[in-house]
């Protein structure tokens, strides 16, 4: 595998580092006996500099290595996990910067406790076979965590959305069309739109969309999408195209993931159409509204779905952008589950603000607890299979956690799904109840909710007379017999 010369420079300064410690050399000590500055001799340490070959001779006769030994890349038994860590090109798939951590200073860091380093590392890797983790969920987390960091909020893709609108749209009116987006996708970028162009690829019947790349790129469209989910394809299209976002995926459902780059600039596109659909402005009136009601109006929620022509989960992710931004609500957390049937149900995306909020996606292959509003709204969709009704449901509760001080104000939607596209799922935000938050929602102790003691998993759950239990709870029980025999050795051992 080809090293970059950013992890060459790297590996060199690990190794002088090292062999330098092993001396118990100081830089002036090393500096006096090589000629070189302390300060050179620093940078080189931090893989910012690479000696040219007089010099890397003066460093290995004073380290008492050879030549060879000092610019090979093999490192010694205690630093090799470091080098595995860097063959393998991590540093360059994670962008580091964008978590505010340069390279160097990481490595300078860990290098510190190198044995300790290497069991670390074997332990995650180890932990990540046993669990089957992926690189693509790692690459998902690492999103998650990019996204907490700045409140979900991005000020620069607001800019370029307003940019956007003011160059393509005179007036302010909601929501856009078909025609005006994919208008602007041909004549601006040469784009082909095929709204039935999946209609007789079976292998890729529930993908909603795929784009071929090229010099007129074709978007090609699953027939079956509704229309809103025809715009927020064209709208994130066109945020690929307007924010110059690349690498990118090419199919609207994740087939591979090649980088974290790929992910983010997935994301950044998915912004861009969930802030052109929900222009900014508009919206926050329109929350400032719902918000300020005394009793919960789900009406108005799903107006606001009806007069922008938006998705469920587009409406929820814009409330994750606004609600920290401009009303200060900033302990919350976004869910979206996933079913195919009665008994399964799959926690498909998440998002925590402020701290990891249950329920959260390492379950594995446990049961999420039946009693929330986000699973309960599956179930009643369920029961209206065969009905005509085929409108957004809403569901509210107040969810307050076993063992727990937490409470949160929990609000679903879901609408039933097209066979042909995917299983039904719904989308939920839960707002931790806070001072703040009661400030800002009047309807938070509204009567009508309903309140409801929850938990994570039914595996885990003490609540033995749950009439929605769907399986036993072994994990509670085994962790209650271990503090059992823990309580047992404790008596029997004190003095």
């Amino acid at each position: 595998m080809a090293i970059s010369q950013e992890n060459v420079k790297l590996i060199f300064g690990l190794k002088v580092r090292q062999l330098r410690l092993e001396k118990g050399l100081s830089f002036a000590e090393l500096s006096k006996q090589t000629g070189l500055s302390a300060s050179y001799l620093n940078e080189i340490e931090k893989g910012k500099k690479y000696p040219k070959i007089e010099k890397i001779n003066k460093l290995s006769e004073t380290l008492e290595v050879s030549f060879d030994d000092l610019v090979s890349l093999q490192l010694s038994k205690k630093l090799a996990p470091l080098g595995e860590l860097l063959q393998s090109n991590l540093f360059k798939e994670l962008p580091l910067e964008l978590f505010g951590i340069e390279p160097a200073h990481l490595l300078d860091l860990l290098s510190n406790a190198p044995a300790k380093l290497g069991a670390f590392l074997s332990t995650l890797i180890e932990i990540s076979r046993n669990y089957g983790l992926r690189v693509e969920s790692l690459y998902l987390n690492m999103l998650r965590s990019f996204q907490e960091m700045h409140d979900n909020y991005f000020e620069s893709i607001e800019e370029s959305v307003e940019a956007f609108r003011s160059q393509f749209f005179q007036e302010v009116s909601y929501p856009y069309t078909f025609q005006q987006l994919e208008e602007i996708l041909k004549s601006e970028y040469h784009y082909q739109v095929l709204p039935k162009g999946l209609e007789h690829q079976q292998e890729l019947k529930p993908l909603r969309s795929m784009t071929i790349p090229g010099e007129n790129p074709q978007l090609l469209m699953n027939p079956k999408l509704t229309e809103s989910q025809k715009l927020f394809t064209m709208a994130k299209e066109l945020g690929y195209q307007t924010l110059k976002l690349n690498p990118r995926p090419f199919t609207s459902s994740w087939i591979s993931v090649n980088s974290f780059e790929e992910v983010l600039n997935n994301y950044k596109a998915s912004y861009f159409a969930c802030a052109l659909a929900l222009p900014e402005k508009a919206i926050i009136e329109d929350l400032r509204k719902f918000l300020s009601e005394p009793q919960f109006n789900a009406d108005l929620l799903l107006n606001i779905l009806e007069n922008y022509q938006c998705t469920p989960e587009m409406l929820m992710h814009r409330m994750t952008n606004l609600l920290p931004k401009v009303f200060g609500i900033k302990e919350l957390f976004f869910l979206r589950f996933s079913t195919s049937n009665e008994e399964t149900f799959k926690l498909t995306k998440e998002m925590h603000l402020s701290g990891l909020h249950n329920p959260h996606g390492t379950a594995l292959d446990q049961h999420y607890c039946r009693r929330w509003a986000s699973i309960e709204i599956l179930k009643e969709l369920r029961n209206q299979e065969n009905s005509e009704d085929d409108g957004v449901k809403c569901k509210v509760q107040r969810s307050q956690y076993v063992n727990s001080e937490n409470e949160y104000l929990i609000i679903s939607l879901a609408k039933p799904s097209n066979k042909n596209i995917g299983q039904n799922s719904s989308v939920s935000i839960g707002l931790l109840i806070t001072p703040v938050m009661k400030r800002k929602v009047k309807f938070h102790n509204d009567p009508v909710i309903p309140i409801r003691i929850v938990n994570e998993t039914c595996e885990t759950c003490p609540l033995y007379d749950c009439q929605e239990r769907a399986a036993p709870a072994h994990v509670y029980e085994e962790k209650q017999q271990l503090n059992a025999m823990k309580k047992a050795v404790d008596l029997l051992t004190r003095q």
